[in-house]
């Protein structure tokens, strides 16, 4: 533990003391209840885009096609399909990175709700096929399988087909137990048929479904949403960064071996100040070498860019960011971001208490560069299983004694056969969560390391009775 020498104390220095920390926690707790509205109305609104692609269906003109049981049946599955597809493009919108959305809920949070409706966007979908067939055959006198032929022989409606098959390999292959099965690269370039179902399913809306039908509010909703979807991926993941790219020039400056299989990527580039990033944030990078260029790869600053540099660590996890290792100087490089809520903006708090393992040092470093707080409002843990695994701690040790915080460190392997992510001597001599930081209740609690450790420390900061939003963590998977 790193003790700070402080000035001394007098009775005037200690009422203004007190009287900044309560101006400093109020005005964490106005910031984090803003932010928790916005945040609370997106995704409800999110949610509700659903119900709202219904109700117009039903407004215009949809709740007179209910006169019969066969029109019935045919209604609920035309209802099914657009708020599937509805759902589809609300998926879009989240996994576009709209500065807005990452700034409200946070990168990980839009993902999440994102792969939430995955499934249920699926599942309308495949029913909107299935009760149509079975509305068309009550209809027709006839069985719902043969209307297959008469179905597919409908304007368009072979790319819907398609465009469902399209979304199913998507759905599946981002199930945790099937993603686990491909690499990122290729998990991330099936994921990319998603757009292209999209686009496929569009046209037999237009020709069969008639959801765009002059003089229909139908047809405003679908426009907006189409032009809000598609338009904010084509801006967000393709237009902006190439902007921000060719105005920052990156490249990298020098790359350096600080431990085995971990490397610091140096960069270079004009007014990165101007980026607006803060310490915890991640970019996309992209390294532009014949090996690299089709790759982009998540990874967090481990240093708050100066005017004309920044600095990233990556650690060799596979072939991929193996390959970022051997990066010849002067390599051009194309990002997007920032992204991400592990950062001050995420602060309810005055307080600090951050917990970080492994490679997930890379991102605390930053933080805690970033972060704003009195001398003893912050404490910083570092996890090691082994002494080659302490990178930056130097670093981060320097910045927590220049900034008052206290430091603590440990180094061992878990005990054997208990779920602890301490070390076994700190687990056997009683080392326990409020020891290490005795104002947790009182403070932000920063994770970040690998995911089977940061579970079983999450679980740990939960059990301790500590408000969810005071929680956060940031895990090292995709």
């Amino acid at each position: 533990m790193t003790i700070q020498a402080h000035p001394r104390a007098t009775p005037q220095n200690d009422r203004n003391a007190a009287r900044n920390r309560l101006s400093a926690a109020r005005e964490y707790q106005r910031t984090f209840a803003r932010r928790a509205r916005r945040s609370d109305l997106m995704v409800i609104a999110l949610w509700a885009s659903g119900a709202t692609a219904a109700a117009l269906f039903l407004a215009s003109g949809g709740i007179g096609q209910f006169s019969t049981l066969s029109d019935a049946v045919t209604s609920v599955g035309i209802i099914a399909g657009l708020i599937g597809t509805d759902f589809i493009l609300v998926m879009l919108v989240l996994a576009a990175r709209i500065p807005l959305i990452d700034r409200t809920i946070g990168h990980d949070r839009a993902i999440a709700v994102h792969r939430s409706l995955g499934k249920p966007a699926l599942y309308l979908l495949l029913g909107h096929g299935a009760v149509l067939l079975i509305g068309y055959g009550m209809a027709s006198g006839i069985n719902p399988i043969a209307e297959i032929g008469p179905m597919l022989a409908l304007p368009d409606m072979p790319l819907a087909f398609i465009g469902l098959g399209l979304l199913i390999a998507v759905v599946v292959s981002s199930l945790v137990a099937v993603r686990r099965r491909f690499s990122y690269e290729g998990w991330h370039l099936i994921h990319l048929l998603s757009y292209v179902s999209v686009a496929f399913a569009l046209p037999h809306q237009l020709s069969v479904g008639g959801v765009l039908a002059e003089g229909t509010a139908q047809r405003v909703y679908w426009i907006a949403l189409y032009v809000i979807a598609l338009g904010s991926i084509i801006t967000f993941r393709f237009v902006e960064p190439l902007v921000s790219s060719l105005r920052h020039r990156m490249r990298v400056a020098a790359v350096t071996e600080i431990a085995p299989g971990v490397t610091t990527i140096q960069l270079a580039g004009n007014d990165l100040r101007s980026l607006g990033a803060s310490g915890g944030q991640f970019f996309i990078w992209r390294f532009w070498t014949p090996r690299t260029w089709w790759h982009s790869h998540p990874i967090s600053l481990s240093a708050m860019p100066t005017e004309s540099t920044a600095r990233i660590t990556v650690r060799n996890l596979g072939e991929g960011s193996a390959q970022l290792t051997t990066l010849p100087v002067g390599t051009r490089v194309s990002i997007e971001g920032p992204y991400g809520l592990f950062s001050e903006a995420a602060r309810t708090s005055p307080k600090l208490a951050i917990i970080a393992a492994g490679i997930g040092v890379t991102p605390v470093r930053a933080l805690l560069e970033h972060s704003s707080f009195a001398p003893g409002e912050a404490t910083i843990l570092l996890r090691a299983s082994t002494p080659d695994e302490t990178y930056h701690w130097d670093e981060i040790r320097a910045i927590a004694e220049a900034k008052g915080a206290h430091c603590y460190s440990m180094v061992g392997h878990r005990p054997r056969g208990v779920d602890s992510w301490m070390t076994s001597a700190d687990y056997e001599r009683g080392v326990t969560l409020q020891s290490a930081f005795p104002d947790l209740a009182d403070s932000d609690v920063f994770l970040c390391g690998p995911t089977a450790w940061l579970d079983l420390v999450e679980a740990e900061v939960r059990a301790s009775g500590i408000h969810p939003h005071q929680i956060h963590a940031e895990r090292f998977d995709w």
